[in-house]
């Protein structure tokens, strides 16, 4: 945890970060059940791409956020995921990815940091992979007349010179996610490049 520990301090403090100056990142849910329809709305980065309809799609995500063209793999990209809630509590949900993570790599490390946000409680999880490859997932929680829960998430190599950088451009996304209630209309994803 000594890579994240340096870190940790920062993140649960975190408060303004760097300028998102970069695209509207919008992902939208139909209502399902006794889930009402959905918007999740934050603002990327400079530089940045936001894609809810082409790459973020072909995934199974809601939305990805990503510097320069589409690769594939999943090393600095930003993913959203919004589901409908089903356990208790956000803590629950951290528990839940925490296990699940600890199954697949028993040698890897955990720890949870809280995050601030002005409108939801969120709470990171930050994982040091076996395999030098680590992630960060922050859940957040719209509230419970919303239905659902939502995440972003970042893999990163442990030796990543640019983490703390990249990191910062994750949380300042994560503080400008915000969640309505209602449906938007998604333009039909395009052709990948």
């Amino acid at each position: 945890m000594r890579r994240w520990c340096a870190l940790g301090l920062a993140l649960a403090a975190f408060a303004a970060g760097p300028a998102l100056a970069g695209q509207a990142v919008v992902a939208s849910g139909r209502a399902d059940g006794a889930v009402p329809a959905w918007t999740v709305t934050a603002q990327a980065p400079e530089g940045w791409t936001a894609d809810c309809c082409t790459y973020a799609r072909a995934i199974g995500v809601d939305a990805v956020v990503y510097r320069g063209e589409w690769s594939g793999e999943p090393q600095r990209v930003m993913v959203l995921n919004v589901w409908p809630a089903k356990l208790a509590t956000l803590d629950a949900e951290l528990v839940a990815d925490r296990t699940h993570y600890l199954h697949r790599d028993p040698a890897g490390r955990a720890a949870t940091l809280p995050i601030a946000h002005p409108s939801m409680h969120c709470a990171a999880n930050v994982y040091e992979g076996s395999d030098h490859v680590d992630d960060m997932v922050v859940f957040c929680d719209p509230g419970k007349a919303s239905g659902v829960r939502l995440s972003w998430s970042m893999t990163l190599a442990a030796n990543d010179a640019r983490r703390r950088a990249l990191l910062d451009e994750l949380l300042a996304v994560v503080r400008s996610t915000n969640y309505r209630r209602g449906a938007t209309t998604l333009p039909a994803p395009a052709a990948p490049h």
